[in-house]
């Protein structure tokens, strides 16, 4: 009899053990994606000495920036995987939504001068069609280091006026040390802190024979970043603070149609978007409003992201990616933030996800020119009073306001 009641309560404090381990787990594990990824792709961990901040860079899926962590192989992994569609091994011509935290597309997504639509196709998901050499197939390796890879790709595209583009895209992923994140942030980091940190350098260089001209059409570099969703992340993009009839509208927020007001919030230093991953929309930002960093916050996992991008003073001319013939072509977004959602009710939606994304100025290059985009993307999990402080010194608001965002809203 002792016996049995000694093993009804071993069995019922290992099934507590394993529900309390259970709740604290609130997203995969690095090395649960990483052995994933290296099942399905081929993949380059990039690391620093002591191995707590990774990066996984994967070539095949056009030198995407898979996932990363701040604390090793059993850190959180905070990029966002489609493993769905890895292990199908199938190739969705109009996207292949393999996740990732950083990489590379370019612009303009509509109007006249899309990349994505063929001339004299309606705007709609139907006719909508990722260019084929940033959606399949590998990028070439030029040269990697344990903290640094580097990519090429050759490619010619055509847009939506028959304009056609010969081009080589070069791509530098490299990973920050702590020095650098801090000194990019213009912060000292509390040691309680775990880190990772690295940016893509991206040049877009005119190989044909012909300019590229306004008239005709341009292209942009477009760096997109995919996160896990939940309903305790809230997007926060801050803006410059001047009246509507100076600048324009604070936020584009009619990418996907008027976003409700429960899921978007405008307050005086900054925009606070929902990244749960069940409605979707997309925001932007213009060159005129724009600040960098843009960022979120995981409020369960307490981890502050923040995404860095290269913006160039005097300069306005972005591609528009809205879904129409344009009457302003080059009045287009600097920064944006999507979530995902079902397109239509019932429908499976692609991932969920959400995403941090910037763009480079339009690209009016003469042969042989070139453009840079630079893109960096930092993650940060710790205590929220040591996260406060940057959170202040980065985006301008309190994690209070940020977690608070949306129910003064209601």
């Amino acid at each position: 009899m002792k016996y049995w009641i000694l093993l009804v309560v071993t069995l019922m404090v290992a099934i507590s053990s394993c529900v309390t381990k259970t709740e604290k787990v609130k997203g995969m594990a690095f090395k649960a994606d990483l052995e994933f990824l290296q099942q399905h792709t081929d993949v380059v961990v990039l690391s620093d000495e002591k191995n707590a901040a990774q990066v996984a860079v994967c070539p095949g899926l056009q030198g995407r920036v898979m996932t990363s962590t701040a604390a090793g192989l059993n850190g959180l992994s905070f990029g966002w995987i489609n493993r769905e569609l890895l292990a199908s091994k199938e190739n969705n011509l109009h996207i292949n939504a393999f996740g990732g935290e950083d990489r590379i597309w370019l612009g303009p997504e509509g109007g006249q001068f899309s990349i994505f639509f063929k001339k004299g196709d309606p705007f709609d998901l139907d006719h909508w069609f990722t260019p084929p050499p940033v959606n399949e197939g590998a990028f070439d390796v030029v040269d990697k280091a344990k903290d640094r890879i580097v990519f090429r790709k050759t490619m010619s595209l055509k847009n939506y006026s028959d304009t056609e583009f010969d081009l080589v895209v070069d791509r530098e992923i490299r990973l920050l040390s702590l020095g650098e994140i801090g000194h990019d942030l213009g912060v000292s980091l509390d040691p309680k802190i775990k880190a990772v940190g690295y940016q893509s350098e991206n040049k877009l260089k005119n190989t044909g024979q012909n300019e590229w001209r306004k008239e005709t059409g341009l292209l942009s570099i477009w760096i997109l970043g995919m996160f896990v969703p939940s309903p305790s992340t809230t997007i926060v993009v801050p803006y410059v603070a001047v009246s509507e009839t100076e600048l324009g509208p604070i936020v584009n927020d009619a990418y996907f149609g008027k976003i409700p007001a429960d899921r978007l919030v405008i307050k005086d230093q900054a925009v606070f978007f929902s990244g749960d991953g069940k409605y979707r929309s997309k925001i932007g930002v213009s060159p005129k409003r724009a600040k960098s960093p843009i960022g979120s916050y995981d409020a369960e996992n307490k981890v502050l992201t923040l995404a860095q991008y290269s913006l160039h003073e005097g300069v306005f001319d972005y591609v528009n990616s809205m879904w129409e013939i344009q009457d302003q072509p080059y009045a287009g977004d600097v920064a944006n933030s999507y979530n995902d959602g079902p397109a239509k009710p019932g429908a499976k939606p692609l991932g969920p996800f959400y995403e941090l994304e910037s763009s480079s100025p339009a690209a009016a290059l003469k042969p042989n020119e070139s453009l840079t985009h630079l893109h960096r993307t930092i993650h940060l999990q710790g205590p929220e009073e040591s996260l406060d402080k940057i959170a202040q010194t980065t985006l301008g608001v309190s994690l209070a306001e940020i977690k608070n965002a949306f129910s003064m809203a209601k």
